[in-house]
């Protein structure tokens, strides 16, 4: 597997293709593609529900900036790609996802088709147990993607964006 470092060199520095076709399985059971989303802007992020900082803070930045959207938000759709379907059954992303927002979509699958996502859009990730061996964290770098209406990859923005920064983003696209 590669190195985060060399991943977020390729992202940042556009030396390789970012993104790619996927199909998942959402928080209702329903098989999405990337095909799905078309017509509309994507936020892909990738991340877990038992993350204790991070993916939290980012998806309540995105939920923020949807709603400072008011009605042009209805051009946007969330989607949060888990990275640990372990443990991120549909029933515990719909439960998170819910809380902070109905409007985003969780999507789970095999560990391999997530892995093969995540290398696609340069995201790095490994299981890290905890010194007690009974439960774990998963490392992974961070990131929100901006998809356009046609599928095709725009840009990122770091994780911890404040949500004026995703809303100026995403009205340049709107």
């Amino acid at each position: 597997m590669r190195s985060p470092g060399a991943m977020m060199d390729a992202l940042m520095w556009g030396k390789e293709p970012v993104g790619g076709p996927f199909a998942l399985v959402d928080q209702h059971g329903v098989t999405r593609s990337d095909a799905q989303f078309h017509g509309k802007l994507a936020l892909l992020y990738f991340g877990y529900t038992h993350c204790p900082d991070v993916c939290p803070a980012d998806v309540l930045s995105i939920t923020l900036a949807l709603q400072g959207l008011g009605e042009a938000a209805v051009g946007v759709q969330p989607i949060f790609i888990t990275l640990d379907p372990e443990r991120d059954t549909r029933e515990r992303l719909g439960d998170y996802l819910e809380s902070f927002d109905p409007r985003w979509i969780g999507l789970t699958g095999k560990i391999a088709a997530i892995g093969k996502l995540a290398l696609d859009y340069k995201i790095w990730f490994a299981k890290a147990p905890n010194a007690r061996g009974d439960d774990y964290s998963i490392d992974h770098t961070s990131a929100i993607f901006l998809i356009d209406r046609e599928g095709k990859y725009i840009g990122f923005l770091p994780p911890g964006t404040e949500p004026d920064r995703i809303i100026a983003a995403l009205r340049r696209y709107l």
